[in-house]
């Protein structure tokens, strides 16, 4: 029953790390894969040839008629710049990893057959979800602390916001496909996910006394680790013999979460746990590719979210969390252009990626010094950019392949929002405190992230 109460307060407080995680965590489009992928900026679809094409199409393993292995080391370069009042504050994270692993074995069918090649594919993508933005602070926001006869006993001044994210998400994909007379190209695709991170949502005060404190938002901090499992099926057919059609259909990925959480006066501090099953979006791509000779090829990928996210109803939480995304979220939609010149063994790729924001505008009761109501077009989540760029070189039986990718997006970034009615505050071992307006930052992210393959052909 205590759990129960907890996850009914929890929605009521529309907690804003829980909706921005279910975008960029649970319902993520951008995993990452080999370095020629990533330089094209994942627009493979059409083209295939590629085992990193199971994130989009999985027809595109039959396209290959050569076996092969690679691993790609990604190197990760997060930047938050965040302003409030007149004031920004900047923060890097740095990452090396692992980012992808993957292969393609391809078995040549008997000569009488239409049936070319039967091949089947892994890949396994992987990258850290660290994320960290800190809005300054801005004295003149005072907020009262009152007794229980609502009488003033102290005054807070605020003296800036964190929301701290860090762990991995990773994509593990298993695929078959088979090539038809060179003409038509099918295949299958089974997707395991899996997910860990810790999320801190705080808020410093300053007191009548000059004395600084960090308060955490209720429910916060929180640990969730969650695995989920998807399939997807595609095609691709040659038009004439530089021309090529593609679509694929992912389902929802279904997620089992486990959330360890902090609660604060119910009715003493204490953690918490409760699982939730979530299913992300049904995804849809449609593609078309251009060969124009041996030297130069150019693919477009299309992207539409089919459904959105919706939580099994346990409560109110589940309840007001599906309300939510009914009434505010958009479907994916993402469009992806990327292209490869061949110069003898050189290889040079371009490719551009924009995703639009996946929420539609809301308005917010706001401050930032005064009271307003305002709408944003951009609110906890915006648009995407991608620029990706590379260069290979094949030795024949091994390649080695180096790609950059610049990923921009801009988003409005609200917090402190807690009412005492619901006891959806922040919290602190003296007091708490509540407030039934927002404030909003303007957060700008940058990523610079390189990408280096080595592979083996046989």
């Amino acid at each position: 029953m205590i759990l129960s109460i907890s996850a009914a307060y929890f929605a009521n407080a529309q907690d804003v790390s829980t909706i921005k995680n279910n975008t960029e965590v649970y319902s993520n489009s951008s995993l990452s894969g080999s370095a020629k992928y990533n330089s094209m900026a994942g627009s493979m679809g059409a083209l295939g040839a590629d085992f990193s094409v199971l994130n989009s199409n999985p027809a595109g393993i039959a396209v290959s008629i050569a076996s092969e292995l690679s691993g790609t080391l990604f190197l990760e370069n997060n930047k938050n710049t965040t302003s409030f009042a007149g004031t920004s504050t900047a923060y890097k994270t740095n990452d090396t990893n692992l980012g992808n692993v993957g292969a393609i074995a391809v078995f040549k069918v008997n000569s009488g057959s239409p049936w070319k090649f039967v091949n089947v594919a892994m890949n396994y993508s992987n990258q850290s979800m660290e994320d960290y933005s800190e809005t300054p602070g801005n004295r003149s926001l005072i907020y009262d602390i009152r007794d229980a006869n609502d009488a003033v006993i102290d005054q807070l001044a605020f003296d800036g916001h964190a929301y701290n994210r860090y762990g991995n998400l990773s994509k593990m994909s298993l695929g078959i496909g088979g090539n038809y007379d060179h003409r038509i190209y099918v295949g299958a695709g089974l997707n395991f996910h899996s997910s860990a991170f810790d999320q801190y949502d705080s808020a410093a005060f300053v007191d009548n006394t000059g004395i600084r404190d960090v308060y955490e938002k209720q429910y916060t901090p929180y640990s969730e680790s969650a695995t989920g499992f998807s399939a997807s099926l595609g095609v691709i057919g040659k038009i004439s013999p530089q021309f090529r059609l593609g679509a694929s259909l992912e389902t929802p990925t279904w997620w089992n979460i486990s959330r360890v959480y902090s609660e604060y006066e119910n009715p003493t501090d204490g953690t918490y746990i409760e699982d939730r099953n979530l299913s992300s979006p049904m995804k849809a791509t449609v593609s078309a590719a251009y060969v124009a000779s041996k030297n130069f090829s150019i693919n477009v990928d299309y992207t539409l979210g089919l459904t959105k996210s919706k939580y099994k109803v346990y409560g109110n939480a589940e309840t007001e969390l599906n309300q939510f995304f009914s009434s505010n979220a958009k479907n994916l939609s993402e469009v992806k252009v990327g292209a490869e010149y061949r110069i003898e063994n050189l290889r040079l790729r371009g490719g551009y990626g924009f995703a639009s924001s996946p929420f539609d505008s809301m308005s917010l009761n706001t401050t930032s010094g005064s009271l307003s109501n305002e709408n944003f077009s951009d609110l906890i989540s915006g648009k995407r950019n991608t620029i990706g760029a590379g260069i290979g070189y094949d030795f024949k039986s091994f390649f080695i392949d180096a790609a950059y990718q610049n990923i921009s997006s801009e988003y409005s970034s609200p917090f402190l929002q807690g009412s005492a009615a619901n006891n959806t505050g922040y919290f602190s071992n003296q007091y708490i405190v509540n407030s039934d307006v927002a404030i909003v930052s303007n957060v700008k992210n940058k990523k610079d992230n390189f990408f280096i393959t080595l592979g083996w052909k046989f």
